[in-house]
């Protein structure tokens, strides 16, 4: 029989996913052409031509080596390879105005695994990890696979920045972090310098509170995907305890290759045990090491972004074409999904009507947020654009107004 923790797991496995199923299963069906999947973030632009041409020369060169000195398909350090941290250093110091070295960086098994290590590194059973509603809601499992558990802040329905009131409350003297995921998924709102100020002063008065280091876990997926004139964030600068996350699967739209890296800065509270820590849980978390081909192409690719403008446009025929046909929607600065209040309080039922006209939708609940849902709009042109007559009927059916 499987484990009781497993079958917590199973009955609360993603909704995310399994709508993702779902929707193969109904585009086999209907055709795709005539299904509307918004269900999962997996980007719909090409990984750059760079990154094909990295991994086709780092074979070519691999292969020429006759010295014996062949590497790339071989184990490094837990942390990974000291070139490529470095590489990762040089380019976020040149960006962020940051001093890092390659000891500072832990490349990982995508941002997963760099939350998951770092949650092995930082966590004891019965911590508590904040974070701001609406959230990812695999944080929930990543806390729980060592004991912890994740504690929310509401949101300001308005404008879904954090209830600063809230988040004072919800620390408490079993607080190990915060998470703090900007752009946000699932609402592409972005905390603004002015907010992240107030939250890292929120943390320094709690930290003397309760007399223990407080961490600031920077999931930053998203971070280059923003839109409207804001610019990139890096938020050590705001708080000393700071270790960031980052995925280069939608910077480089690559996210089945699971590459990513943590960021522990030397300022930070037991920087060396943490880094140290962290790459130790890379290896006992049976990764062992961030994938060796991937994490010298990505190296090769620092300067590499994915097509902004492709969605862009795409957020721009969506959120105008919803809000005209009468639905309310906070309009995103980030990341690629449009956040969409349900027109009735079950978002489930907004959810199942969405079905019945093949639109696919992920239930608000599933980021600890109920009342909305969310749209992601990493698809095609023709997707987007095709899905508006199927949204209209769904307005139709609830009686929206149109603007």
């Amino acid at each position: 029989m499987i484990s009781e923790r497993t079958q917590k797991a199973l009955a609360g496995s993603s909704a995310i996913r399994a709508m993702f199923v779902e929707g193969r299963e109904m585009a086999e069906k209907f055709g795709a052409g005539n299904v509307y999947d918004f269900s999962l973030g997996n980007p719909a632009t090409p990984a750059p031509e760079a990154l094909g041409e990295a991994i086709k020369a780092l074979v070519d060169e691999s292969a020429a080596m006759t010295d014996g000195s062949r590497e790339l398909h071989g184990y490094m350090e837990n942390a990974g390879y000291r070139e490529v941290r470095a590489a990762v250093a040089e380019n976020l110091n040149r960006r962020f105005g940051t001093v890092f070295g390659f000891e500072n960086i832990i490349m990982t098994v995508g941002a997963a695994g760099g939350l998951n290590a770092i949650f092995q590194a930082i966590l004891d059973p019965g911590d508590e990890v904040v974070v701001f509603a609406p959230f990812f809601g695999e944080y929930r499992e990543y806390a729980a696979n060592f004991g912890a558990h994740i504690v929310a802040v509401q949101p300001d329905y308005d404008t879904f920045e954090p209830d600063l009131s809230d988040f004072k409350l919800k620390i408490t003297g079993k607080t190990k972090a915060l998470i703090v995921n900007t752009p946000n998924n699932p609402t592409g709102v972005i905390y603004k310098p002015a907010t992240m100020r107030k939250i890292a002063g929120i943390l320094e008065d709690k930290q003397r509170e309760f007399s223990h280091d407080i961490y600031l876990i920077s999931d930053e997926p998203y971070r280059e995907l923003v839109y409207d004139g804001n610019i990139e964030d890096f938020l050590t600068k705001y708080y000393k305890n700071t270790i960031v996350g980052y995925s280069f699967s939608k910077s480089l739209s690559m996210p089945g290759e699971r590459i990513g890296y943590v960021v522990v800065p030397d300022e930070a509270s037991d920087a060396k045990e943490l880094i140290q820590g962290i790459g130790i849980a890379n290896r006992t978390l049976g990764f062992v090491n961030a994938p060796s081909l991937i994490q010298k192409a990505a190296a090769r690719c620092l300067e590499e972004k994915t097509d902004i403008a492709f969605y862009d446009e795409n957020r721009r025929v969506l959120y105008e074409g919803l809000t005209e046909l009468g639905f309310t929607c906070i309009r995103p600065e980030g990341a690629f999904y449009l956040w969409v209040k349900s027109p009735v309080r079950d978002e489930e039922d907004f959810v199942s009507e969405g079905k019945k006209r093949h639109i696919l939708m992920v239930k608000g609940s599933a980021f600890g947020c109920p009342g909305f849902v969310r749209i992601a709009y990493c698809v095609s042109h023709e997707t987007v654009r095709n899905s508006l007559p199927a949204f209209a009927k769904l307005a139709e059916h609830y009686a929206l107004c149109r603007s």
